[in-house]
């Protein structure tokens, strides 16, 4: 495994690499505000053991990715959608399996849309169509999740990194699914804390805009996996059943028991095999 920093136009991002770089390349795609952290490194090891070669990244202001002022973000939307189509420039990959969640789905499938020459598969986790699906009603978030976003908890203080885990991984837990593994949360929340430049940076991604994407679920023309957790309070499971039904011959793979999360240890023996079977060669 290897972690270094990549230039690309704007930033520096930082890249970790997991496997053969001569394996077909799944590149790992994280949630708004997220570090790659969130992306277990044993997640990242089993994949790369089914003869994959595994890239994740931190967003621009998380991690070790350069990072603006709280508040101050110098980039846009646009920017953090274009950036995994820059990455694979930068390392010289011409075409990568995506797999992305939340955000990072919607990233994934705005470049498979408006860049599909560079996407070879798509797998969608936890996520939502980024355009409109003809005849679907989809529900809003639970009340659990309004709550959030109604009425958000204080921030930590930023200067205290155990103050910082404990609200990162209370974020987590307020859209996981009932088996939330809190330790394994607090293990990831302390790398995160320990590795980031600036953690309050992240809450940047909230402030920037992004324009329509330019094209439509219709349009990708690539092997789709969606993965949903029946228990998502953000993006209930409809949103998924939407997604897999917009894609043209896509696989809708329902996880009891899962939230809005990153794919839980408990499911990585589902998860894993459908990556590696979407992300075949042909």
């Amino acid at each position: 495994m290897t972690e270094t920093l990549v230039d690309v136009p704007g930033a520096l991002l930082c890249v970790e690499t997991f496997g053969d770089p001569a394996d077909p390349a799944i590149l790992l795609i994280g949630g708004i505000a997220g570090a790659m952290d969130w992306w277990h490194p044993d997640f990242c090891r089993a994949l790369a053991d089914g003869g994959r070669f595994v890239v994740r990244y931190d967003h621009r202001d998380t991690g070790r990715s350069r990072t603006d002022p709280p508040g101050a973000p110098s980039y846009t939307g646009d920017d953090l959608a274009l950036d995994p189509v820059r990455l694979l420039d930068a390392l010289g990959i011409g075409q990568a399996h995506l797999v992305g969640v939340s955000m990072g789905g919607g990233i994934a499938q705005q470049t498979a849309i408006e860049h599909p020459l560079r996407v070879a598969s798509l797998t969608l986790i936890s996520t939502s169509p980024v355009t409109k699906v003809p005849g679907a009603q989809l529900p809003g978030p639970t009340a659990q999740a309004r709550e959030q976003f109604d009425d958000p908890p204080p921030d930590p203080d930023w200067g205290d990194p155990e103050a910082v885990v404990r609200y990162l991984v209370a974020a987590e837990r307020a859209f996981a699914g009932p088996e939330y593994d809190e330790p394994a949360a607090l293990a990831t929340a302390r790398r995160v804390v320990r590795r980031s430049i600036d953690p309050a940076a992240a809450a940047n991604h909230y402030l920037v805009e992004s324009r329509p994407v330019r094209g439509s679920l219709a349009d990708v023309a690539v092997p789709t996996l969606v993965v949903h957790g029946d228990a998502d309070p953000l993006f209930p499971p409809e949103h998924g059943a939407a997604l897999a039904a917009a894609v043209e011959g896509a696989r809708f793979v329902l996880l009891p028991g899962v939230g809005h999360q990153y794919p839980p240890r408990a499911v990585w023996d589902v998860v894993v095999p459908e990556i590696h079977a979407i992300s075949a060669p042909v």
